[in-house]
Parts: structure tokens; C-alpha cells; sequence
């Protein structure tokens, strides 16, 4: 099995996120940045992780189920995962507040789900028990390195019109 063509995230480029600082100021510690760069790197093995999972199910219809909610699920799944990575790069553009909790927000809806989705196929039988152990382990290191980024979130002067973030 080759392991590159199970990672479909792109690697994290500094260069990504220059273009939003102001000239002069790259000396500077990036708190946020970092934790957010650990993040997304332990979410880049969980992606990795689930696709070989994936690639090893048994689509079978033990539970009467079709094999096409079971594709149908993964397909759930992959397309919550690949939001996660795309929300967390995303946090980091242009740095503000209300956006970086709007997305750790879906983040963290989206990880729940991965989390009960795998242990619901792996009660199923879909995937492997091992798999779901280790892909379940590994979003709870993500938690925590989240838990982490967000506590690195500065408020800054814009307000929420929702309410929701204040």
C-alpha cells in the first residue's frame, strides 16, 4: 500500500499565510500560528489514518444495511475530515477573531462526529476494531493540541452580530 496516496491533504506552507502580515513583523512569535500548524499536522495522520481504514473495510451486509449507505458514510466522513483541514488553514487568514472560533467551532463538530462515526463502523464491523481504536486515540491527542490553539485566540474589536462569539 502506498502511504502518499492516502494522504490527499497538502503539506502546511508558512508561505500560505505571509501574504497577511504586515512587512516586518515575521520576527515576531506567532503563538496562534503554531498551535494551529501542530494541529493541523496531527489532523494530516487522522486523514492518513482513515483512509486506511477505509481502504481495508469490508462493505458487507451483515445488518441488512446496503453496501451503498456504507460508501455513502465513508463518504460523510472524508468530506467532514477534508472540511476540518480546510478550516483550520482557513483560521489563520487574515486573523481574526470571529473567524477563528466560527471554524474552531466546526472543527469541533466535525471531529465529534468522526469519532462516533468510526466506533459506530467498528461496532458494525465495517472497519477493522484496531483501526477505530487507533483513529479514535488519535483524535483525542487532536483534542487536546485544539484545546491548546484555541486558548492562543485573541479577541479583537470586531463584534459578533450574531451574538454567539462575545
Amino acid at each position: 500500500m502506498n502511504l502518499e496516496s492516502l494522504n490527499d491533504l497538502p503539506d502546511w506552507d508558512e508561505d500560505d499565510f505571509s501574504k497577511f502580515e504586515e512587512e516586518g513583523e515575521d520576527w515576531k512569535p506567532k503563538p496562534t500560528r503554531e498551535a494551529c500548524k501542530l494541529l493541523y499536522k496531527q489532523w494530516q495522520q487522522i486523514v492518513l489514518m482513515l483512509n486506511g481504514a477505509f481502504e481495508s473495510m469490508n462493505i458487507e451486509d451483515e445488518m441488512g444495511s446496503p453496501k451503498e449507505y456504507w460508501e455513502d458514510y465513508k463518504g460523510m466522513i472524508l468530506g467532514d475530515a477534508f472540511q476540518v483541514a480546510v478550516k483550520i488553514k482557513s483560521s489563520e487568514s487574515g486573523e481574526l477573531y470571529m473567524i477563528r472560533m466560527e471554524n474552531a467551532s466546526i472543527i469541533r463538530k466535525n471531529a465529534q462526529f468522526i469519532a462516533s462515526s468510526i466506533l459506530v463502523m467498528s461496532k458494525e464491523n465495517q472497519i477493522d476494531k484496531e483501526h477505530g481504536e487507533v483513529i479514535r486515540a488519535e483524535i483525542d491527542k487532536f483534542r487536546e493540541l485544539f484545546k491548546k490553539w484555541v486558548s492562543t485566540f485573541e479577541r479583537d474589536e470586531f463584534e459578533d452580530e450574531w451574538g454567539l462569539f462575545i
